[in-house]
């Protein structure tokens, strides 16, 4: 049989019924679709491309359960094309070239073709390469999903010759009417079972799914299945979370939310905002996050925004990450919850982070000049005949134990890189470094 002889949104095949939920209840057409107001709202872009069949390929973005390949399926029934799907997972450089060639004898006689890769992403640059030409004739209208920012995995040639639509998750509002509209319908759904649901399973189940359609629909099938096997014929509160028994957090420990949330971390804490900061460190750690990777940014914000304000906060830290490493999970996450409510109610200051910034700037800068003859070590008899230490002041031997001596190269002689902030522990170092100036300033005098 040909590639191209399937419907894209066939009529309910002998297997239709075995299906899970959430296939069987998979929108036919955008009547149907729930959530994407901004794109397919009345006048919206991706409504008005459908509507217009406009063939431009075109790469959904968005979490998972969103309504990509759904979409796509809709789109290729919408402009009568034949709808290839592939998954980048399962799928090789020669499935695709294999597929490109027959869609190109298929041009020839006026035939149109969708190509919908999922996972696009997943694709390396060889194999994304291979769409290229193909794109660029028209050969096909390439439909990419990927949950990953195609910014930074699909190949910039490519990206360039196709549009990119967000994908929202969907509101608890919209998992809710999808639920309804699940138990309702007599022909994909739940309604021959005569299974109700109250307001706060419902509810329950939409926030279980962070908006995620398939996880509410497998999850909602579940407990449906629970119910009946119980001769109940209502799913309650209790009912959906044993069906749900435990949350699954959307989160990709190498992708865009990995790097989301912890920046959503270190800025609370930055913020003083030990609620949030808790919050955020909950999400990575419930999450499956490695815990290590955790410690050790809190080690880093220790040093970058308390610094000296509140130098004890790297030992509390360090100490956390230690305790960690000790424990292990779940047990080492409350000590990382007490360091990060430490740093976020911690005096803040970036002196130091800021002072050594400077510092590495002017490295790249300046010349690297030789270390001045005074601050030279001397340890053979040639280095002193050629003066090596000579002037050099023990800051111990001299009053006030500061010596007024030039201690950086003389293109940076007089420079200040720290500037200690009047927060915490920095207002006494700001005092000390006002006294060491003063003693310099006299002993100049």
């Amino acid at each position: 049989m040909s590639l191209f002889d399937t419907s894209p949104l066939a009529p309910a095949s002998p297997g239709r019924g075995t299906a899970p939920l959430a296939e069987r209840m998979r929108p036919r057409d955008l009547d149907e679709y729930a959530g994407q107001q901004h794109l397919l709202g009345v006048g919206k872009p991706l409504r008005l491309a459908i509507e217009r069949d406009d063939p431009a390929s075109m790469i959904f973005w968005g979490p998972p359960g969103v309504g990509k390949t759904t979409l796509a399926k809709i789109i290729a029934q919408k402009t009568q094309a034949s709808f290839i799907e592939f998954s980048a997972v399962l799928s090789g450089i020669k499935e695709i070239k294999n597929v490109m060639v027959e869609a190109e004898k298929a041009s020839q006689f006026g035939s149109r073709t969708i190509l919908f890769v999922d996972e696009i992403h997943r694709f390396n640059k060889a194999q994304q390469d291979a769409f290229l030409p193909y794109v660029e004739r028209g050969t096909i209208r390439l439909i990419g999903a990927t949950t990953e920012n195609p910014s930074f995995e699909i190949n910039a040639a490519l990206l360039s010759r196709c549009r990119v639509y967000t994908l929202q998750p969907l509101s608890e509002d919209e998992v809710i009417a999808l639920l309804r509209r699940a138990l309702a319908d007599s022909e994909y759904g739940l309604g021959e079972s005569g299974v109700e649901a109250d307001e706060d399973a419902l509810a329950s189940i939409a926030a279980y799914a962070s908006g995620d359609a398939r996880t509410a629909l497998n999850a909602l099938e579940v407990a449906a299945q629970l119910a009946t096997g119980r001769g109940e014929t209502t799913i309650t509160k209790p009912l959906a979370a044993e069906a749900m028994q435990r949350r699954m957090l959307l989160y990709d420990k190498k992708g865009e939310q990995h790097y989301d949330i912890i920046s959503a971390l270190h800025k609370s804490v930055r913020n003083s905002d030990p609620d949030a900061a808790l919050y955020w460190l909950g999400r990575m750690l419930e999450a499956g996050e490695d815990p290590m990777y955790c410690a050790r940014r809190i080690v880093r914000m220790a040093v970058e925004d308390i610094g000296l304000a509140a130098p004890e906060a790297l030992n509390l830290c360090l100490s956390a990450r230690d305790a960690m490493h000790f424990l292990g999970q779940p047990e080492g996450g409350l000590a990382l919850a007490q360091a990060v409510v430490y740093l976020a109610l911690a005096p803040k200051s970036n002196a130091v982070y800021v002072a050594y910034g400077q510092v590495q700037a002017d490295i790249q800068r300046t010349v690297a000049e030789p270390v001045p003859i005074h601050l030279r070590n001397a340890p053979t008899k040639l280095m002193k005949e050629l003066d090596y230490g000579r002037d050099y002041q023990y800051a111990h031997d001299v009053e006030g134990r500061v010596a007024d001596m030039e201690c950086l190269p003389p293109s940076l002689a007089g420079k200040r890189y720290y500037v200690p902030t009047g927060e915490g522990r920095e207002r006494q170092l700001a005092q000390r470094m006002e006294e060491i100036s003063r003693i310099k300033a006299a002993k100049r005098g």
